[in-house]
């Protein structure tokens, strides 16, 4: 019985959640909201293991599925699902939520039932992505999804947080307008049938697959974001509390990545080989350019976030190559980023916390009065340059490999971002951790406490646990990516 709604319980119970968070009342009921956030975020995350427990890894067939009907009208269903794609997705989202409840824990003053019930709707809205089945389904929880985090910038934020909020708005609106006109075409083509798996059956022409592949990419690339739609990811993270900046960069920027493995190269091969080139063209830039451009940052949020840019961009490197070890490394290294980045924003949070600037040049000499939290952010750091042992180090490699077996040049100038991602993140390291205490600020900060040392503790083992022993992260996704690249090999012509 519990199979056949656990996807159910982990979409709506951090919803309906999130909703009882709100009732706790006021900031003078702060401690029960708190508490209350973290217990339905523990449990949604409780509801999540046996999704892993009880997957079958050797099928590429869809698991614990729900269909009902939603609005019969118009073909429309509760259609959910997932497989071994959106499986380590909905985990991440779920152990992701827990680390945001813990982090904003005693941060957040004003507000707090507010917050905790935005991060807890939202989680339930982005796991609802990973799941559905149904195309209008997968759209409603694509745009409900932005607007926890419109209100999460928009009240928690920074100074520049409107203009911020506006942008991120606007830019991730504009592009899912053109994915909706794409479904509707596919669903008027496909004899009035919103199913995803439906579509997979279509045939279409060269110029239908190469018109719906770039409405496609236009809601992908900008969610990922992709050079050169990806103006506004820097501003979202520098704007947003460290609980927005960690979602963010963890979970939202992979629903773009997850939407190429789920609508454009399965239901378009064509289209995606043909246009194969501009993908992998614009993940190089993104690569070199991108790395180059985190350089010249002196805001530690800024360069966390064009670092992930890079990192992004070798993702779509890896689905583009139409191997294996492209799209698994892909995918973990997805998985990775998640870890990785979400850590160094927290990272970057417990310093703000204390001194109240991102600025690199105002630290230095932090590992003299913070060592265990020094330590800790080495771990991240060197994770972030792809050190073996690391999580980073899995999805690079396994991108690397697979480049090389589709065109060498590609896997070169791949490769160059393990020296400028060493450039700048060891750099960014040295300045604010090393060298001698700049200021009395410093000299009077703090190691961190039993909060901050269990999140970042869980994100440690988290990032050695998938450096270390890959396996189950890539067994789980074997015969799917198998699938999907039987998928992308069958001419629609």
């Amino acid at each position: 019985m519990y199979s056949a709604h656990a996807l159910s319980l982990a979409i709506w119970l951090p919803i309906v959640g999130g909703v009882a968070v709100l009732f706790t009342g006021g900031d003078g009921n702060a401690r029960w909201a708190r508490r209350l956030s973290l217990l339905i975020a523990l449990a949604v995350f409780a509801a999540t293991i046996p999704l892993y427990a009880g997957f079958d890894h050797h099928t590429a067939a869809m698991q614990f599925v729900e269909n009902h009907r939603w609005i019969p009208a118009f073909n429309i269903n509760y259609h959910i699902g997932i497989d071994g794609i959106s499986l380590p997705l909905i985990l991440l989202t779920s152990f992701t939520t827990v680390i945001v409840v813990i982090a904003g824990w005693e941060v957040i003053k004003t507000r707090v039932s507010q917050y905790m019930a935005a991060f807890l709707v939202m989680e339930g809205l982005m796991i609802g992505v990973f799941a559905s089945m149904d195309a209008i389904l997968f759209y409603v929880f694509w745009e409900a999804m932005l607007i926890p985090m419109f209100v999460i910038i928009g009240i928690w934020g920074g100074p520049n947080r409107v203009y911020a909020t506006v942008k991120f708005f606007l830019y991730t609106l504009l592009g899912s307008v053109l994915m909706l006109v794409a479904l509707l075409y596919l669903y008027f083509k496909g004899g009035n049938s919103f199913d995803i798996q439906s579509f997979y059956a279509l045939k279409l022409s060269m110029t239908e697959q190469v018109l719906i592949f770039l409405a496609f990419l236009m809601a992908f690339a900008v969610k990922v974001p992709m050079w050169p739609v990806h103006t506004w990811l820097p501003d979202a993270h520098v704007e947003a509390p460290t609980g927005g900046s960690v979602v963010l960069a963890a979970i939202m920027l992979k629903m773009g990545a997850y939407g190429f493995l789920r609508f454009s190269l399965p239901i378009l091969p064509d289209a995606s080989h043909e246009l194969a080139w501009l993908m992998i063209t614009l993940s190089l830039v993104a690569i070199i350019y991108i790395s180059l451009v985190a350089l010249v940052q002196e805001d530690m949020k800024k360069l966390i976030a064009y670092s992930s840019i890079a990192h992004m961009g070798f993702v779509t490197l890896g689905f583009f190559i139409f191997n294996a070890q492209g799209i698994e490394g892909g995918l973990v290294e997805m998985i990775s980023h998640g870890f990785v980045s979400g850590a160094l924003f927290l990272c970057v949070g417990v310093l703000y916390d204390r001194m109240h600037s991102r600025q690199i040049r105002d630290y230095g000499g932090v590992a003299s009065h913070m060592p265990m939290f020094a330590s800790f952010m080495m771990l991240f750091v060197m994770a972030n340059v792809g050190l073996p042992g690391t999580s980073g180090f899995v999805g690079e490699f396994l991108v690397i490999l697979g480049s090389f077996q589709a065109n060498g040049w590609y896997a070169f100038l791949a490769a160059t971002m393990l020296i400028t991602g060493a450039a700048y993140t060891l750099w960014l390291y040295k300045r604010v951790i090393f060298g001698n205490v700049v200021s009395d600020r410093v000299a009077a900060l703090h190691d961190v406490g039993v909060r901050e040392f269990s999140f970042l503790a869980l994100l440690a083992v988290a990032v050695l646990t998938m450096g270390l022993w890959p396996y189950p992260f890539l067994d789980v996704m074997h015969s799917s990516v198998n699938h999907l690249l039987a998928q992308v090999s069958v001419s629609k012509l």
